[in-house]
């Protein structure tokens, strides 16, 4: 507010002093009756009127605030607003000129030349009351505008008994609260000029119910800015201003007298004080009170339109935790709903719509088969910036209002900002597992075992809670028996025992801690846990959680937390800090990138194929099914944006699975929700190509596997496992190795594998046997050797090919000499009978 001019204050000050001996002296003889009644004598009630205050400093009003979003071109999109007071301050340039002459000509026509107090009214009621005891108070704007001042102060007084005695204070009939706002308007006017205190008083007033101001008041009761009233309608408003829930006229009772005193008082004043012509005054007097109520965006509620309501709600209860707006809870919220801030949030509204509509397609607000319940939250790698929350219900905070497509908990949040205590996650929760099997120096090549089998908690480390007892036997995803697997195909198929036995090689607390790197926890507030079935997703984390984690992978291993306010600007138009995202180090980059390389194929080959977009972007994901399929997830990303959809049971343990809803499979609707949404997403913000993965964390060391041939099957599993193999037993096989030793694996002896792979060794069977070498042995000699072993039969042929039973020596044999040969197979010798060896 502006301060009087030096020159013109110093010019009034002589005529003020004497103006407020006068005003004293028209006070004392004004409410000498009332002196009598209680016994003070005149004297001391100049003496009161000299010792009280003599300025009161307006305070900053109670504004709203208000909650923006953005849309396509970045300009703010108003979500909602919140307040204890419904007012907008203006300037004066933006109020109508009937407005302003209105509350003048009606409430104190010598506004402008008295100097706080008016004389003449005050002698007049001074008379009325010597002569009546009672009559009117004389009450100049100047006056009212004080009254109005230590209202609203009284208002901001925390403590509710000393509210309570401040308020009577500043409201009671009494000759000190009269004297009172005397002085005060006396010493207003010695600090302001007149247009500061009008424009004061109207920003001020009280128009009815929680509507203050001449801004709000325009607005919701005709739909118009106060620059654009007309008289009538201006008239109306200020006829309210001594009377404002009597003569409000969003009332339909109050019309017919709100009009009666616009046109008797307000309108005719005006027409006396020649603020307006004749004509003026014929034609409103003519033209009926008709308001437009336009109510104000009051609360996340009137973000449902597009979806944002519960965003909105997220919204302010973060203010609610913040610091920057409070002490405590009940301070920040008091603050938010009076400070008049412009809340600028990170909602993007395009994304925003496509997310509800998609929802709305897809997901039904209830279902008859169980209590359905979907949630869809955007976050953007990099920043933690929130894009988009869409939920399948509308958001409603009236208790007296409940309906199956309604409710005031959001699903995708944390219990302490709004939301539920959470739902299990099922598989995603494995990518923290993967995460730290690659830290621990591990490859995604490397295999384990994925078939149904009974696990002994007691073999899995916990260097924190020293471990569990008792057995554990998961099953696969519908009875999945798919033999020892590599980690990227354990990814790809979501292969719940492949990652237990790849937990059984990691220490549990270590799984925990890296989760946590990821900005894991439990909706619930309460800690992570850490038991070994923790690794299949039974934590109870919100969506929004599961979003951040998920857009540290593709941010490279950077972790950013959830941000939802972009910017805050006061009353006064200055920027405040606002809450920012703390990034840390999850995992090192190399580490992210070969999470993505197992995560891609989850979209484009395994359990997460119905969620492709198949639009050119690349993405990860990872698909989660909790027992009795009572939840179901799918969280995924691009480079660009990462969104996590939840569709389950908000109560109960109903199969989604084995029901249709909404004429489709409710273990797929995740599916769609997100393929859909992230197509639009895709469109809007692109994707650029993951980074590649190190070949060491893909393919991991090599180890040349060793030769156990010949060996028997327990030296071949020492052997093996020395090398860090694991041995799987394949048969028996023909050999002319001695019976149950061990005559080939698989890989073969010096070829390489990845450290935990399974070699295959295959015993002999001991039906073979070794052709022995015959060449340039005597027919007979050779025909002996051959039946000692038990082979044959033996064929003697010429060099043509024709029996010959000649002696002679042996050249050539069909079977050669070292290879392994079953008995009874024929062997054909060759000879030449020209060489027979002598004496033979």
């Amino acid at each position: 507010m502006t301060k009087r001019p030096l020159g013109t204050a110093l010019g009034a000050l002589g005529a003020m002093i004497g103006l407020g001996v006068v005003a004293g002296v028209l006070v004392t003889a004004m409410i000498a009756p009332a002196l009598a009644v209680t016994g003070l004598a005149t004297n001391n009630s100049i003496g009161m009127f000299e010792n009280l205050p003599s300025y009161v400093k307006p305070d900053a009003l109670a504004e709203k605030t208000n909650i923006y979003a953005v849309d396509a071109a970045s300009n703010p999109v108003l979500l909602a607003s919140v307040f204890e007071q419904d007012r907008e301050q203006v300037g004066w340039d933006q109020i109508s000129q009937f407005a302003k002459d209105a509350v003048v000509a009606t409430e104190d026509p010598r506004f402008y030349s008295h100097g706080g107090v008016d004389i003449m009214s005050a002698t007049r009621a001074a008379l009325q009351n010597s002569v009546e005891g009672d009559g009117p108070g004389a009450s100049t704007i100047s006056m009212q505008y004080v009254r109005n001042i230590l209202v609203q102060r009284a208002g901001a007084i925390g403590d509710e008994g000393e509210r309570a005695a401040a308020l009577d204070d500043a409201t009671k009939t009494t000759v000190d609260r009269k004297l009172k706002e005397m002085r005060l308007a006396i010493g207003l006017e010695k600090e302001y000029s007149k247009d500061d205190i009008l424009l004061g008083y109207l920003n001020i007033a009280s128009f009815g119910g929680r509507v203050y101001g001449i801004q709000s008041a325009s607005k919701y009761y005709f739909g118009v800015d106060a620059s654009r009233l007309s008289l009538a309608q201006a008239a109306s408003l200020i006829a309210t201003v001594n009377e404002p829930n009597g003569l409000r006229i969003d009332l339909p009772e109050n019309l017919e007298a709100n009009k009666a005193r616009r046109d008797a008082d307000v309108l005719a004043a005006m027409l006396d004080a020649h603020a307006i012509t004749k004509a003026q005054y014929d034609e409103a007097v003519a033209t009926p009170v008709t308001p437009t109520i336009t109510p104000p965006s009051t609360g996340c509620q009137t973000a449902n339109p597009i979806g944002a309501g519960f965003f909105c709600d997220y919204v302010t209860n973060l203010m609610r935790n913040d610091p920057a707006f409070g002490a405590d809870a009940e301070s920040r919220w008091e603050n938010v709903t009076t400070g008049g801030y412009q809340i600028y949030t990170s909602l993007d509204v395009d994304l925003q719509s496509s997310a509800q509509s998609v929802l709305n397609e897809y997901v039904p607000m209830s279902s008859d088969v169980l209590d359905l319940g979907a949630s869809l939250v955007t976050v953007q790698p990099g920043t933690g910036r929130v894009l988009a929350m869409a939920q399948n219900k509308y958001f409603n905070q009236d208790p007296d209002a409940v309906a199956p497509d309604n409710t005031a908990i959001n699903y995708a949040t944390d219990y302490d900002l709004g939301g539920s205590t959470g739902f299990q996650v099922g598989s995603t929760y494995k990518m923290f597992v993967l995460a730290e099997w690659l830290k621990a120096g591990h490859s995604l090549n490397e295999v384990v075992n994925g078939s149904p089998q009974r696990f002994d908690q007691a073999d899995f480390a916990d260097g924190c809670t020293g471990g569990s007892s008792g057995s554990y036997a998961p099953s696969n995803d519908g009875g999945a028996n798919p033999g020892r697997v590599s980690v990227t195909t354990a990814v790809q198929d979501s292969v719940n025992n492949a990652f237990v036995a790849m937990a059984e090689k990691l220490d549990q607390c270590e799984i925990r801690k890296t989760a946590e790197a990821f900005g894991v926890h439990r909706a619930d507030g309460s800690p992570l846990t850490e038991y070994v079935a923790d690794v299949l997703g039974t934590n109870e984390l919100a969506p929004l959680t599961m979003a951040a984690a998920f857009a540290a992978i593709a941010n490279g291993g950077t972790y950013c937390s959830p941000l939802a306010i972009d910017r805050i600007v006061d009353a006064d138009g200055q920027d405040l800090p606002v809450p920012s995202a703390t990034c840390s180090r999850a995992v090192e980059p190399p580490i992210a990138a070969a999470m993505a390389y197992a995560m891609t194929r989850v979209v484009t080959a395994g359990s997460g194929t119905l969620s492709n977009p198949d639009d050119g972007v690349p993405h990860i994901g990872k698909t989660g099914t909790t027992d009795l399929e009572k939840d179901t997830w799918f969280v995924g990303s691009s480079t660009k944006l990462t969104a996590a959809v939840w569709v389950g049971n908000v109560q109960g343990s109903v199969s989604l699975r084995h029901n249709t809803i909404a004429g489709r499979n409710g273990g797929d609707l995740r599916h769609h929700v997100w393929r859909e949404f992230m197509t639009v997403a895709d469109g809007k913000y692109g994707g650029d190509e993951f980074p590649e993965a190190d070949p060491g964390l893909v393919q991991g060391s090599q180890t040349r596997v060793p030769d156990v041939t010949g060996t028997t099957l327990a030296e071949a599993r020492q052997r093996l496992a020395a090398a860090g193999f694991d041995v799987d037993e394949g048969g028996a096989t023909d050999s002319s190795i001695g019976a149950g030793r061990i005559a080939s694996s698989v890989p073969a002896a010096g070829e390489s594998a990845p450290a935990g792979a399974t070699v295959t060794v295959v015993a002999s069977n001991g039906a073979l046997r070794v052709m022995p070498d015959v060449i340039g042995s005597p027919t007979d000699q050779a025909a002996a050797t051959l039946a000692a072993l038990g082979l044959g039969p033996v064929t003697f042929v010429d060099a043509a090919g024709a029996v010959d039973a000649r002696p002679g020596t042996v050249v050539r044999s069909s079977t050669a000499a070292g290879s392994d040969i079953r008995p009874g197979d024929r062997i054909a010798l060759t000879v030449d009978a020209s060489a027979v060896t002598p004496g033979r």
